[in-house]
């Protein structure tokens, strides 16, 4: 694994064997049926989920492999509420009063606009921090990466929100029908100037994304041409969106009806032009000439590998991981969840060279904080307006660190995904590793308050859901199976125990005493100060650590 120390442009898509180099691990596809323990049940939720509390360790634990998996790709809970106006005390909105959902009213009013965005970003990081047992977020966050769009550019606000909703609710489904319904978004169809494509002046950017960041990838064996982009550019003119409905439709007269013929990379197909309504369907021939080419299924399946198992593919991982893998996207028609089940319930996820080796990203390790350690928010259903705030600052804080959500740098999203050679260690740096360290200093410190109304990590009921606090050793351990994924020496921890939970001491109870004392008396203020003390100090030692960066 590549664990380099922490403080030593448009997206580049690899070629199919990315590196020469020894084989990191040559685990494949075939299903795992190894142990079953809490650490297996840490990774998957680590990966698949914003973090692995205790309470969801506990909850998986008690399922099979193929139960807790089989969960997380099929969610049932309902989806998340709306986003709210919590911004009428600055900007009023006639058309969506304080407290209600805006989704639904078209607005013009770049101020009203602009406090919808902010409400938005609110609202998706409530909706991480809230989310249900599955993977319906993380793999929202990943779509949202691949069809990179920002927020500034779309500018309006129903159709940022719809962009999002579509990635949550097509994320699990059928890729090509995500890939149909993307195209045609009026959100995207604003970001890459679809709306503008015309017969009269074709607009080849959605064209060149499709194929270069959506769909077929880049390298030695994709080589469509400059004229393919050019003719499936004339393929999607006429997709304009309706300003009073606020939806999509077709216009013929902005359509160009001619025939298209593509290069020998797609065998020299002809797409028929067609006229009318019947304009649109050409749409639907360009994404099937573009799925059949194999280096879809193959592009796609490495995306999700560096998402959710490691950041580099080497030869082995190529053989053994994604060509299998790729196979299955294409006999299960493009169907999402199979590829997911297929990778999760490998040798190759729980291979132990694959645990422990990624670095976070900023979201991970702000939502997994937040997630992991309980913090509490007040109710948004009473107090939405303190609890919109708390989550912008959650949302600003992702921002700081290098990932803004709703605004990746550019339509490639961030870099660590796919910025050769460095991809995830992109998130550290002697920027951003401070920061990390102070978010999380403040969160265990001081916290943050609005309205008398405080967000922070309260150590004491975290402690408290362990099995044996009372023992020092068990604590530190046991904690350390909530928040690490890399082991710590035993002499790092036995000097951890030393110096914080003993206090210079050397005999356990000194911890132990202390800790059953306010137990037995939680009303008491100096023991509850002395425990409360003890452990914000090892909680905030162990997670300014570099092995907190981890997952």
């Amino acid at each position: 694994m590549d664990r380099r120390d922490f403080l030593t442009a448009r997206r580049k898509k690899a070629p199919a064997i990315l590196s020469a180099q020894n084989f990191r691990t040559q685990s494949g596809l075939t299903p795992y049926v190894g142990p079953w323990t809490r650490n297996e049940v840490q990774h998957l939720l680590k990966r698949t989920m914003f973090g692995s509390t205790k309470a969801d360790i506990d909850y998986f634990a008690a399922r099979t492999l193929d139960q807790a998996i089989n969960e997380l790709l099929n969610p049932v809970a309902a989806l998340p509420a709306p986003p709210l106006n919590d911004y009428s005390e600055d900007v009023p909105d006639p058309g969506a009063p304080a407290g209600t959902t805006w989704v639904n009213n078209v607005s013009e009013n770049d101020d009203i606009n602009e406090g919808r965005r902010f409400s938005f970003k609110h609202w998706w990081a409530g909706v991480m921090l809230n989310q249900d047992r599955s993977i319906r977020e993380k793999i929202t966050l990943f779509w949202a990466d691949h069809f990179g769009t920002e927020t500034y550019t779309i500018n309006l606000g129903h159709f940022i929100y719809r962009h999002n909703n579509l990635l949550r609710t097509g994320g699990l489904g059928n890729f090509k029908t995500l890939v149909k319904n993307v195209t045609t978004d009026p959100g995207m169809l604003i970001y890459l100037n679809g709306f503008l494509n015309s017969a009269s002046a074709p607009d080849e950017n959605y064209a060149r994304e499709l194929m270069e960041l959506f769909t077929l990838g880049k390298g030695p064996t994709v080589a469509y041409t400059e004229d393919d982009v050019r003719k499936a550019a004339r393929i999607l003119t006429g997709w304009r969106i309706n300003p009073t409905t606020a939806l999509t439709t077709f216009d013929p007269a902005k359509h160009d009806s001619n025939n298209k013929t593509f290069s020998s990379y797609f065998g020299g197909a002809t797409i028929t032009g067609q006229t009318g309504v019947n304009g649109e369907l050409e749409t639907d021939d360009l994404i099937n000439m573009i799925f059949s080419k194999d280096e879809v299924s193959k592009y796609i399946c490495r995306s999700i590998y560096r998402w959710f198992v490691y950041y580099t593919l080497d030869a082995a991982a190529e053989a053994n991981v994604i060509e299998p893998l790729a196979a299955i996207f294409r006999t299960s028609n493009y169907d999402i969840k199979p590829v997911l089940s297929a990778l999760f319930k490998s040798e190759h996820f729980f291979d132990v060279l694959n645990q422990g080796c990624m670095i976070k990203s900023p979201v991970d390790q702000i939502v997994g904080c937040m997630r992991e350690w309980k913090v509490a928010f007040p109710p948004v259903a009473s107090e939405y307006q303190d609890t919109y705030n708390m989550w912008g600052y959650i949302s600003d804080w992702m921002g700081t660190m290098g990932q803004d959500i709703g605004d990746p740098p550019n339509v490639s999203g961030w870099p660590a995904y796919y910025q050769e050679p460095s991809f995830h260690e992109i998130w550290i740096n002697h920027d951003t590793l401070p920061k990390r360290n102070q978010f999380t200093d403040s969160m265990i410190m001081s916290g943050f308050t609005r309205n008398m109304k405080k967000i922070i990590i309260d150590p004491i009921p975290f402690t408290l859901a362990l099995p044996n606090a009372g023992d020092p050793n068990a604590l530190l351990s046991d904690t350390l199976a909530v928040i690490y994924r890399v082991p710590l020496s035993d002499t790092v921890k036995q000097n951890l125990k030393q110096s914080i939970l003993l206090s210079g001491q050397t005999q356990d109870y000194y911890w132990t005493n202390a800790w059953n004392a306010y137990v037995a008396d939680p009303t008491n203020m100096s023991t509850a100060a002395i425990i409360t003390n003890r452990l914000k100090s090892l909680y905030q030692y162990l997670m300014n650590l570099s092995e907190y960066q981890l997952s």
